[in-house]
């Protein structure tokens, strides 16, 4: 019989600290033992009797808990002192410790932020790693942290394979998912994976946040890839404490809704025991890396000590309610594994709790004393690096030519020796090359294979590239870019497509919080490069609504770091692609390529038959740099219009009729490129313009001309004559209603006539 644990130190007064607490429960707990040690089991035998873990790995992983706890501990007293700058602790959940032993370090881990005994474990797996120090230096925001460089507080190393994340509600499941994924679809195609082969995707999530919509898009679609039988070998782990800040789960919940969950694979083990649950995470990751199926271990935990530092439980939770959750406290459990096995004596434990204090507090005063990020060109630096000379040196690279005769079906069927086309074939032929150049790009997302997109636009890649590197997913915009993380993680190039600007709000926060996050927030150690085709915009005719022609740009525009290029005609596609798959290949960029569906087939300018706006296909070494406009009646200063997309050749045709009505000379410039826009561009073709328009068919309120607008006014161009055609705030209707909100080309002429008045 294993020793009763003593009810923890009587609380009576709302002052008393639970961290406090908490820290005396353990010393008290050790102090009082009286039970009767077996003989001190040798390092590789069974610390208990029928535990599959030994006497050594119990030492260590004690020790990772015990580094856990007073890191806790350490931050919630120098917090007060304005030293740390984290408290949100993983008090309770140490015995996540078991899972970083039973896997490898090259295991990709996504954790979620009660992850220090995971981490202090992990840190065993190469010598000379410090997790003490590594993690005070995080908790005090230095710049010397090796994860962040000081930008946030968050579980992360590059050699441990650790991406750093700030994910709070389950939504970094997805690209854990595709990470999975990616490591099988890599090795199928021969791509030298930088993990080896047989690595698996370890994910960890509370309770309450397996709830999240996004949380339950992964395990959906991890579900859907079993169904089909495609190795998907994701550990999911759900640390079950059974509250979400203050909100309780129902009791037996997360047992109840995924024990039976067909494509998961469910496992139980109880956390708050290392002797008896060693052996059920050792099956649950065994299981994973063998079946490579997606596996769910549900981790029995505890949170002690609240949600954060300012997570004052005492008052909405009764002081019984307290100190029964504090009774369950899984390193008193350890304490008593460790004396009644005889592996340690109550001096001998007590020494080494308090030495591990000690060494948290001293990392902890040295790590305040490290410099801080002071400017805010520190701050900013990872978030959006970019190498001008390198990205138009491989965006112009060109040195593939028997691959793209191979994938273009020989010399003669070069797209550049074929006449004009419209936008759409000219996309199609600038993936062909991109695929042709990079054997390591995959496109994929909802119809892009067979049927080649539902405007024709990814037409014959599966053919020519194949089924592993072309291919449909379920219709869950969240997992396919969470899939494009995934194989970005492993050095594959992602071409992921969302169907619609529309459907893209669905997912935003893969990008947003994700993608885009993770350089700014690893210091630029991990990128999640990739080229993400959205179609989208408005005036599409016969078919629409506002899901199809939808102009919120805004929501794009708001995530930092991100690069958005729209173009307006074929041969500008292609260039731009290139160097947009360029950005990706040496930056790690992720970038948003804007595909106006209302240009895909047009094909004429000003009259039916013109063939004004079919362009030539440029050849291979040609790439647009970044943030480089068009310009269409270079030098006529009289009007300059601002526009991009379909407003390009709207205002095309508006500046015809604009010239015979007032004789004057209209330059059109088509910005390319919406994020970031180009102030220094937009100011030098402001600076002799007599009058300016704006034709933004984004919407009044958010579009892109308020960033043309401030680009102008900051220039010291202001005072020049304006005016702004946009978009009215509304959803867009069917039919010919649609219309009566996007600008028009009578609106830009009208506008034009109130600047000549």
């Amino acid at each position: 019989m294993f020793a009763t644990v003593p009810s923890p130190i009587p609380a009576r007064m709302k002052g008393l600290n639970r961290a406090e607490i908490c820290d005396v429960n353990f010393s008290e707990f050790v102090k009082a033992w009286n039970g009767q040690a077996d003989v001190r089991p040798a390092a590789d035998e069974a610390v208990l009797a029928g535990s599959a873990l030994d006497a050594r790995g119990f030492r260590e992983l004690l020790e990772s808990q015990l580094i856990s706890r007073h890191l806790d501990l350490m931050a919630r007293v120098l917090r007060l002192q304005n030293k740390v700058f984290y408290t949100i602790g993983s008090s309770g959940h140490e015995g996540n410790a078991m899972v970083a032993r039973l896997t490898r370090h090259t295991d990709p881990a996504f954790l979620h932020y009660r992850s220090g005994g995971f981490m202090a474990e992990r840190f065993r797996k190469l010598p000379g790693m410090d997790p003490v120090m590594d993690s005070a230096l995080s908790f005090a925001a230095s710049k010397d942290d090796p994860a962040s460089g000081g930008r946030h507080k968050v579980w992360g190393s590059k050699p441990l394979w650790v991406l750093p994340q700030t994910s709070t509600i389950a939504s970094h499941l997805p690209k854990a998912l595709g990470t999975a994924i990616a490591i099988e679809a890599g090795r199928r195609l021969g791509h030298a994976l930088p993990i080896p082969d047989d690595s698996i995707a370890v994910c960890s999530f509370g309770d309450a946040s397996a709830n999240h919509a996004t949380a339950q898009t992964a395990f959906n679609a991890a579900a859907w890839t079993a169904y089909q039988k495609l190795p998907a070998p994701v550990l999911f782990v759900c640390e079950d404490n059974g509250i979400g800040i203050s909100v309780k789960t129902p009791s037996g919940w997360i047992g109840n809704r995924f024990r039976h969950m067909d494509g998961l694979d469910y496992f139980y083990a109880d956390g708050l025991d290392l002797a008896a649950g060693y052996g059920d995470v050792q099956r649950a990751v065994e299981h994973c890396r063998a079946t490579r199926r997606p596996t769910f271990l549900h981790l029995r935990t505890n949170r002690i000590m609240g949600h954060a530092g300012t997570d004052f439980e005492i008052e909405w939770r009764s002081i019984d309610e307290l100190c029964r959750v504090e009774a369950g406290d899984p390193l008193l459990r350890s304490a008593a594994i460790a004396l009644e096995s005889g592996l340690m004596s109550k001096d001998e434990l007590l020494a080494l709790y308090e030495s591990i204090r000690d060494r948290c507090f001293a990392a902890a005063e040295e790590a305040d004393r490290r410099p801080k990020l002071e400017s805010l060109s520190e701050v900013v630096a990872p978030l959006a690096p970019y190498s001008p000379d390198k990205v138009a040196a491989e965006a112009a690279r060109a040195d593939y030519d028997a691959r793209r005769v191979e994938a273009f079906g020989g010399e003669r069927k070069l797209p550049e020796r074929q006449p004009p086309r419209h936008l759409a074939i000219q996309i199609n032929n600038a993936l062909h090359d991109i695929f042709a150049k990079y054997p390591e790009t995959l496109l994929f997302g909802e119809d892009v294979a067979q049927k080649g997109g539902v405007y024709t636009v990814t037409k014959g890649l599966q053919k020519a590239f194949g089924p592993r590197r072309v291919f449909n997913t379920l219709l869950d915009e969240t997992m396919i870019l969470g899939m494009a993380q995934g194989f970005a993680n492993v050095g594959l190039l992602p071409i992921p497509e969302i169907q619609y600007l529309a459907y893209f709000h669905n997912a935003c926060d893969q990008i947003r919080g994700e993608a885009a996050s993770l350089q700014f927030f690893s210091n630029n150690q991990y990128a999640n490069p990739m080229v993400v085709r959205i179609a989208g915009l408005g005036y599409q005719r016969g078919f629409g609504g506002h899901f199809h022609n939808d102009n919120s740009i805004t929501a794009l525009r708001d995530i930092p770091g991100l690069v958005v290029g729209c173009p307006s005609r074929g041969d500008d596609a292609a260039t731009m692609l290139r160097t947009l798959t360029a950005l990706a290949r040496v930056d790690g960029r992720v970038s948003v390529f804007l595909e106006p569906i209302a240009l895909y087939m047009a094909k004429d300018l000003y009259e039916a038959g013109d063939g004004g706006w079919l362009t030539d296909y440029p050849p291979p070494g040609e790439a647009m740099p970044p943030g480089e406009g068009r310009v269409y009646g270079e030098g006529h200063d009289d009007l300059v219009i601002f526009t991009y997309g379909n407003g390009v050749p709207m205002s095309l045709r508006a500046a015809r009729e604009i010239e015979r009505a007032h004789g004057w000379k209209c330059r059109v410039v088509d910005l390319r490129w919406l994020v970031p826009l180009n102030e220094s561009y937009i100011r030098e073709q402001a600076a002799s313009a007599r009058r300016i328009l704006i034709v933004d068919e984004g919407r009044h309120s958010a579009g892109v001309g308020e960033g043309v607008i401030t680009a102008i006014i900051e220039g010291g161009f202001g005072a020049r004559p304006f005016k702004r055609v946009v978009g009215v705030d509304t959803y867009t209707p069917l039919a010919g209603a649609a219309f009566m909100v996007i600008p028009g080309e009578q609106d830009i002429v009208a506008a034009a006539a109130e600047l000549a008045g």
